[in-house]
């Protein structure tokens, strides 16, 4: 395919936002939205935008361990996360992408 490019992010975060409306646990449930902005303001505040992308998610298939979040193309998983997480995931992201030494 002529239009094949390469990724243009180091790291790409999914953020689960599904919502099943109370049908059954979905990551919305817990606040999954606010975990996504304050994630975007981590990484926005500490010089990543360009290199990181903060992107909402459907389904990812897991929804009993939400919020979940994942990283590509590392391939790092973080259930359970809330909007207090976000520093601890921008760090980690950092550290896989070698802006700064691994904890």
């Amino acid at each position: 395919m002529e239009n094949e490019r390469r990724v243009p992010y180091a790291c790409h975060a999914f953020v689960c936002t599904n919502d099943r409306g109370g049908r059954r646990k979905s990551c919305a449930d817990g606040m999954s939205a606010a975990l996504r902005e304050a994630l975007k303001a981590e990484i926005e505040k500490r010089g990543l935008r360009g290199s990181v992308r903060v992107s909402h998610s459907g389904c990812l298939g897991l929804c009993a361990d939400g919020p979940n979040v994942v990283l590509y193309p590392q391939g790092v998983w973080f259930p359970a996360a809330a909007p207090g997480d976000a520093a601890a995931i921008a760090a980690r992201i950092e550290a896989l992408i070698g802006r700064t030494p691994e904890a």
